[in-house]
């Protein structure tokens, strides 16, 4: 697909040169940063409207990981007897769930970015991942609401004398965000680019993200794995991201930088795939969308 580029030079008159991509991996940051006016449009677009219309409005940005919270700290808390390696049962989930909802957010939102803006791809040109990035970006509001109500709940435990020790670790959370913004929309533009062709995927969506949940020590320390299965929960990326997350937060256990970097490596490579996919199918995607 051609992209327009804006030409420096005013020679016959153009201000603006139309080319094509050289290579799948090429990313015009340029160009996406002159258009930050619109991307800044579709966040607050996408954060207004969410909850627009609703009763309780942006309560439900505390609500909702509160409600989850309550739920996990019966059934497996209470009921399962799941221990959180001496922490408050909401303290441990609510940490967990933060992190995760942030990761949830941007993958579901991303991946049904073509079907769900196909009108106005089909109406004016603008670069196509402006989209996904006023996705994470919105999604990083609300995230940045829930951190501080996660920060709340720290501070009264901390009050109460539960014994929660922060140290230098915590500088990790900005690169922590950035991992899990990294696979959300890594993984989100891909399934977003099948969708064009394969409608069904939509549909599977929330229930695999609702099974990756599950597949990563949310409701349950890494410490309780069984060591012959632990490889296994390792190998999802966002295993190492929510318990170093945990970990820097509530002080809890001590940091692997090696299976960090392992998430990091893996981000990096799902990104990467995930442009050349996106790529690929914005060529054409109006044909098939």
């Amino acid at each position: 697909m051609n992209t327009p580029e804006h030409s420096h030079s005013l020679q016959n008159g153009w201000t603006m040169v139309m080319r094509p991509k050289r290579n799948l991996l090429e990313i015009d940051l340029k160009e996406i940063w002159r258009y930050r006016d619109l991307i800044a449009l579709f966040v607050k677009r996408d954060f207004v409207a969410k909850y627009k219309q609703t009763i309780l409005g942006p309560l439900w940005f505390i609500i909702q990981p509160l409600l989850t919270t309550l739920m996990f700290t019966v059934v497996f808390g209470k009921i399962a007897g799941i221990p959180t390696e001496g922490l408050p049962n909401i303290l441990f989930y609510l940490a967990g769930i933060v992190g995760w909802n942030y990761f949830a957010t941007c993958l579901n939102e991303t991946s049904t970015t073509f079907v769900t803006n196909a009108s106005i791809f089909g109406k004016v040109y603008f670069p196509r991942l402006t989209l996904p990035i006023s996705i994470v970006l919105s999604s990083l509001i609300t995230f940045a609401i829930q951190f501080v109500f996660l920060l709340a709940f720290i501070l009264y435990y901390w009050l109460s004398s539960v014994e929660i020790r922060i140290g230098p670790d915590i500088l990790l959370v900005p690169l922590l965000v950035m991992m899990i913004a990294g696979l959300g929309l890594g993984v989100g533009i891909i399934i977003s680019s099948l969708t064009t062709k394969y409608r069904d995927l939509i549909h599977l969506i929330k229930f695999g993200v609702q099974l990756w949940m599950y597949a990563t020590p949310i409701i349950y320390p890494l410490s309780e794995i069984p060591e012959k299965y632990k490889m296994y929960v390792l190998a999802n990326p966002m295993t190492p991201i929510i318990e170093t997350f945990k970990t820097v937060m509530l002080g809890v256990g001590t940091v692997n930088y090696l299976h960090l970097l392992y998430s990091a490596g893996f981000t990096v490579v799902i990104v990467s795939l995930g442009i050349i996919v996106f790529n690929k199918v914005e060529k054409n995607f109006m044909d098939t969308v």
